[in-house]
């Protein structure tokens, strides 16, 4: 599966094309009693379950920001003037993963080594090959970073995966 790079070697800013709209549901819980003064009561004691645990709540993030496990609630967007991502619980629906950031030299070769590194991190990261996995790889490419030192790795590829369909993602893809 090829990875596809987004249009973003400049100032690329990624946002949501939208929030996924979760609406939390309170559920209502009724307890019937019986009771009667003729007969015994019993209570029988049983394991206590694990409290679930608690999700993240959505929070906004630029996406030049992003770490590996960073789940996003929409897809990153090409508009270069949104510059935030939602990021969300990876146990809520979700639509694209951050699994590597790696630091890449700015030359001719920029798409060949974005997708060797995004192509060698994905199966460090979910223990999968790309092919016949269920996912597709993405990436941005950070280049906003100070040119002026003597630095020879001056941009940051982040890499996403998504649905190889489109599909909603219910959980970590990491292994």
């Amino acid at each position: 599966m090829a990875v596809q790079p987004a249009r973003s070697l400049t100032a690329m800013a990624v946002a949501l094309v939208s929030a996924a709209g979760l609406a939390g549901c309170a559920a209502k819980q009724s307890q019937t009693a019986a009771s009667s003064a003729t007969s015994p009561t019993s209570t029988t004691s049983s394991p206590a379950s694990a409290p679930a645990a608690p999700t993240m709540a959505a929070r906004m993030e630029k996406w030049i920001d992003l770490k590996a496990g960073d789940c996003l609630a929409g897809p990153p967007s090409t508009d270069p003037a949104e510059v935030t991502v939602t990021v969300v619980d990876c146990g809520t629906p979700h639509l694209a993963e951050a699994y590597l950031r790696a630091d890449i030299p700015v030359d001719a070769a920029v798409t060949t080594t974005a997708n060797q590194q995004c192509g060698a991190g994905f199966t460090r990261y979910t223990g999968l090959p790309i092919n016949g996995s269920p996912y597709t790889i993405n990436y941005l490419i950070d280049s906003e970073q100070d040119r002026t030192a003597n630095n020879p790795l001056p941009s940051t590829v982040i890499c996403l995966l998504q649905g190889a369909q489109g599909q909603s993602l219910t959980e970590s893809a990491r292994r």
